[in-house]
């Protein structure tokens, strides 16, 4: 058999396994790309819509927030129970306490909260400023159809992520068959040759293969990091790549041990070390202990609006003593690598042009499952006539 047979063999043999994955998953690839192309730039958009209550007058000192937990659980409907507080380093900033209560035995996305608040509260009076049903969020609704389809977790995101791997196989596939026999035809395939007789069929063909290819390679990367949250396989197979240990990071939680003394003053006190110890970062995410032996945890995010750099602090609920502390910089490169992987996934970790690099690269995504539809629908119709 000749090299060109062989080669021609090939290419027919990838020509189908593209259209059947193609056709296989085309629905939901599209539903995925579309819902993260809206969810990259959520945060921008939610900061502008809830700007009013997001910003304060700064005074001289807030409110220590045993007490200020306190006020605000007595404010609010008692059948909501705080479960977690952002706290800000800026001081024009609000603190955001969170109600939020799960259901483990639903199958949908809305059948899984009992309740999900944010509330926005003045640190430095006590007065709650606003009070959002997050369940009901535009992009937390974006958010979870892109996570899951709107199922639970476990049922929808192996659909969200054998898809995605089919996508991937799909534009390595699409490489090669976009790949020209030669140099002159190569030139033709990187740019429109459009005039005004070309048909509409040859410019979504062309729509298909040129866009395909310029964002193939974004494409691939925004895939990969999906698929870190998909499959713990494959998290894994990026730790130990980029760590070189099969050791998996300490992730033990302390224990906290009984001491006659009230949890009121354990509390001030893990936030102020904290403050102290991290003077420089954006916030804090505080959560209480949940039982007796259970610890204060406290994770800092160090820049607003990425995860890439953050610690972790663990205090016992009883003496406000610091137990355990996980540092970015002693995290081995496996470990900061998934760390980075949702600033990587939205293309924040370049700033404004890395998202809107993933934007249109996800835009385009969604448009891929459509146009290649039409060209073999097209194809389909041309042999029955």
């Amino acid at each position: 058999m000749t090299k060109e047979r062989k080669n021609n063999r090939f290419k027919k043999f990838i020509k189908k396994m593209h259209l059947w994955l193609g056709l296989s998953s085309g629905l939901i690839v599209f539903i995925v790309a579309l819902t993260g192309c809206i969810y990259v730039f959520s945060q921008e958009f939610t900061n502008t819509f809830r700007k009013s209550e997001m910003y304060i007058e700064p005074q001289e000192k807030a409110i220590p927030i045993s007490k200020l937990w306190e006020s605000t659980q007595s404010q609010i409907d008692t059948t909501y129970q705080l479960s977690w507080v952002n706290i800000y380093n800026n001081p024009k900033k609000s603190w955001i306490f969170y109600a939020y209560q799960g259901n483990e035995n639903a199958t949908t996305y809305f059948e899984s909260i009992d309740y999900y608040k944010s509330i926005y509260v003045n640190p430095y009076t006590g007065e709650i400023l606003k009070i959002y049903n997050e369940e009901l969020d535009f992009f937390n609704i974006v958010k979870m159809l892109h996570w899951s389809l709107l199922l639970k977790t476990e049922y929808g995101q192996p659909i969200v992520g054998y898809s995605t791997i089919i996508f991937v196989l799909m534009l390595i596939s699409g490489f090669i068959l976009w790949w020209p026999k030669n140099k002159n035809s190569r030139k033709l395939r990187f740019s429109f040759q459009w005039k005004k007789t070309t048909k509409w069929k040859r410019k979504n063909y062309d729509f298909h293969n040129i866009f395909g290819f310029y964002i193939g390679s974004v494409a691939i990367i925004i895939s990969l990091t999906g698929l870190v949250w998909a499959f713990t396989w494959f998290q894994a197979i990026v730790y130990v790549v980029g760590s070189g240990t099969t050791t998996p990071p300490d992730f033990s939680k302390a224990t906290s041990t009984f001491i006659d003394s009230p949890k009121e003053i354990a509390l001030d006190l893990a936030l102020d070390k904290t403050v102290k110890k991290y003077p420089n970062s954006n916030g804090f995410r505080l959560t209480p202990a949940q039982d007796s032996t259970d610890i204060i945890n406290i994770y800092i995010q160090q820049y607003d609006g990425l995860y890439y750099v953050n610690h972790s602090l663990q205090f016992d609920q009883y003496s406000g003593e610091l137990l355990k502390e996980r540092n970015h910089k002693n995290k081995n490169f496996g470990e900061k690598l998934i760390n980075a992987n949702y600033d990587v996934h939205v293309g924040a970790i370049l700033g404004i042009p890395g998202k809107i690099i993933a934007f249109f690269a996800s835009l385009i995504c969604a448009t891929l499952p459509l146009t290649g539809f039409l060209i073999w629908f097209g194809r389909k119709r041309k042999k029955k006539s």
